[in-house]
């Protein structure tokens, strides 16, 4: 044992030698170890620097001084950034041609499609309502006066045979024509001219040959005569009680036959061209769910209503089973035909850029190895459901953008090319970081700011103008009522949906013909009075005018004049509303909307910049 001991004590610093190196070289590894860990992140972080930079700056085509990096969404409108730099090449043959790369072309998800021929076909939905056949109401009026003694109808809706007796009258005047005519029987042979005369007074009357055969041959004037129903139907109108004396000309009873009717529908201009009389329109009541009838359209009103800007289509239908009332209202679908032996250009919907004036489709240029589209300015003939027949500015062949057009359209502004808000391809300002451009967006930043902060302020003004009137709550809640309505109507425009903008619209004026006005006195109520004939007219736009541009446009006057509603009198609700404000909408003159919630849905630009936008005033229950 103490041998071993002394061993030990010999070489323990060879072991303690030993124990160092070995320390020193897992030291050694370890550090190795992390030191390529460390350079491996910074060349991964280094090559997803330079691809970053391969892809160059990405900007936004509504708000061009924001430029990054990379790819994503902006920080103002929420909109795709695109590329900043289109690919440079001497390939362009004109000077108009925008190029994109395949990764631009993905993340804007653009999809092309050839423009063929093909049968325009339109599916027409229409609404209307069940009216009565005017051909088949008779109105009784009192040929002469006299006092109604009996009554055989003694309430409205009672239904009538022809021929049946509906009253009965006593009348001088018609005893002093009997009398007449008895004295003229005695002339019939010396005198007839009389005689006729006689006879075709009482016929004026309403008697028929019967009734004065009958008084002839009894030789006395009668002192009661019946009135007759002239046709089968409905009674829809009764104006005497018994006692009642009437005058020559007073209507007494109005019949209706029921048993065919007509049904009305509204039809929009863009609507007409598309109809013709003969076809076939399937539609719906709403009283019978679920059932289907058809029938056939047999006139077109030649006039259009100035106010509504429709036009009425009428079918006939039979009513054996009296199911159709007059007012029910109705659905249609017209499957158009008017088309069917033609055969026509046609560019789906979405493939257009539409300004009001002028429709833009970007074609792609063919036989080029990079992807290149040019601008091409183009006419536009009818609508043909998710289509516009084309016809002036394409060829069948042609290849044109389909999805994606408005962000290609966006990378040509940006370029400085022909675009749709650019026909002449004038150089925009970028918003550079510096410069001249950089004070020219600052400029217009500055403007929109100032705009909204005079707009509140104004808004302010008004409450304080009216913070000394007491609202009544009735009439708050009529207010509250009438922004539910609007805020469906904002959401119409969200999605773009023209014909359901129009629907409502028309709603939102119901409930502003359903606001009390006598609710308000003095300076409240001329107030509001001005308010209202304001915001009735831009409805009236909004239901009448074609176009969402217009509609949208009349929308943000509405829009104003509710805010200012709001401001002076108050509104009851049971949520807290907001007001939104968007610095882009028309050329960045900018544009107010009313929203149940924070988060932004552009109603002036629908998908196209749907976040654009910011909060900037809150509306409780006042």
């Amino acid at each position: 044992m103490k041998n071993i001991l002394n061993k030990i004590k010999q070489n323990y610093k060879l072991i303690i030698a030993l124990l160092l190196v070995g320390s020193t070289i897992g030291f050694a590894i370890g550090k190795s170890n992390s030191n390529t860990s460390e350079i491996a992140k910074i060349q991964i972080e280094e090559h997803e620097h330079d691809l970053e930079l391969k892809n160059g700056t990405w900007t936004c085509s509504m708000h061009p001084q924001i430029k990054q990096k990379k790819s994503g969404d902006c920080p103002i409108c929420g909109m795709d950034l695109i590329p900043m730099k289109t690919i440079e090449s001497t390939d362009l043959t004109n000077p108009n041609e925008i190029q994109l790369t395949e990764s631009a072309i993905k993340l804007a998800q653009v999809q092309t499609v050839i423009v063929k021929r093909g049968v325009p076909k339109k599916e027409i939905h229409l609404q209307g309502k069940v009216k009565a056949d005017e051909r088949n109401i008779a109105q009784l009026t009192a040929r002469f006066g006299g006092r109604i003694e009996k009554l055989t109808i003694n309430y409205t809706g009672q239904k009538v045979k022809k021929g049946q007796i509906l009253a009965t009258i006593y009348s001088p005047d018609l005893i002093t024509a009997q009398t007449e005519l008895l004295e003229a029987v005695n002339y019939k042979e010396s005198n007839p001219s009389i005689y006729k005369a006689s006879r075709t007074k009482l016929k004026l009357w309403n008697l028929n040959d019967e009734q004065i055969d009958a008084i002839e041959n009894e030789g006395k004037a009668k002192l009661y005569f019946d009135i007759f129903s002239p046709i089968s139907g409905t009674v829809s109108k009764r104006k005497v009680s018994v006692g009642n004396y009437i005058k020559e000309g007073a209507i007494l009873f109005e019949i209706i036959d029921l048993s065919n009717v007509w049904l009305i529908f509204d039809a929009y201009e863009t609507d007409l061209p598309w109809v013709k009389i003969g076809d076939k329109i399937n539609f719906t009541l709403q009283a019978i769910p679920g059932k289907k009838f058809s029938a056939k359209i047999t006139f077109i009103n030649p006039f259009i209503d100035a106010t509504t800007r429709v036009s009425t289509l009428r079918a006939e239908i039979r009513n054996s089973n009296f199911i159709f009332k007059p007012e029910m209202f109705i659905n249609g679908i017209l499957q158009s035909e008017i088309a069917k032996n033609t055969n026509k250009l046609l560019v789906p919907k979405s493939a257009i850029l539409w300004t009001g004036k002028r429709a833009i489709v970007y074609i792609k240029v063919p036989n080029r190895k990079i992807p290149t589209f040019i601008f091409r300015e183009i006419t536009l003939g009818a609508e043909a459901g998710n289509f516009y027949v084309v016809s002036k500015g394409l060829k069948e062949g042609d290849e044109i953008v389909a999805n994606g057009v408005f962000k290609i359209d966006a990378s040509a502004q940006l370029a400085g090319k022909k675009s749709m808000m650019n026909p002449n391809g004038e150089k925009i300002s970028t918003g550079h970081n510096h410069g001249e451009q950089e004070v020219q967006g600052k400029n217009e930043e500055h403007k929109n700011t100032k705009k909204s902060e005079n707009i509140i302020t104004k808004l302010e003004n008004k409450q304080t103008k009216n913070s000394t009137q007491e609202t009544p709550d009735a009439f708050k809640k009529q207010i509250g009522e009438l922004i539910n309505a609007y805020l469906k109507l904002k959401d119409a425009l969200v999605a773009t949906n023209e014909k359901l903008a129009e629907t409502e619209a028309t709603k939102v004026l119901l409930a502003l013909n359903n606001v009390d006005m006598n609710l308000l006195k003095g300076d409240a109520h001329k107030e509001w009075m001005m308010l209202f004939k304001t915001i009735k007219n831009n409805l009236n736009g909004i239901i009448s005018m074609e176009g969402m541009e217009m509609k949208r446009s009349h929308f943000s006057i509405v829009s104003n004049k509710l805010t200012e509603t709001i401001e002076m009198y108050g509104i009851s609700s049971e949520n807290t509303i907001y007001l939104e404000f968007c610095s882009m909408a028309f050329d960045f003159k900018g544009a107010y909307w009313i929203s149940e919630n924070k988060e932004i849905r552009n109603p002036y630009f629908g998908d196209k910049m749907l976040k654009c936008g910011e909060v900037k005033k809150e509306f409780n229950n006042q």
